[in-house]
């Protein structure tokens, strides 16, 4: 499935307990380790910030991923800037 057809999916998140998310209307995984995962998304920059965080199912097909792990914030960013987003996270 083409980009362009990808930002069209619908954007939803479920939490369950802190320990579980799934999200839908991914694009692009930008980076993720075991303390943050960026995405990209139908409905802007989504970062994930936790302990313990693993992707546990990533459909590039359908845009949908669940994570696994102890979630302790969710932050949007509407901008999609290449390259300045770690230095807007952090900085």
């Amino acid at each position: 499935m083409a980009e362009d057809k990808r930002a069209n999916l619908p954007h939803n998140i479920i939490l369950e307990n802190r320990g579980h998310m799934s999200v839908s209307g991914v694009i692009d995984v930008e980076s993720f380790d075991e303390n943050a995962i960026n995405l990209s998304t139908t409905r802007g920059l989504l970062g994930i910030r936790g302990e313990g965080l693993h992707i546990e199912r990533l459909s590039v097909e359908t845009g949908e991923m669940a994570i696994e792990g102890i979630i302790s914030g969710v932050n949007y960013t509407d901008e999609v800037e290449r390259g300045g987003f770690f230095s807007r996270l952090f900085g």
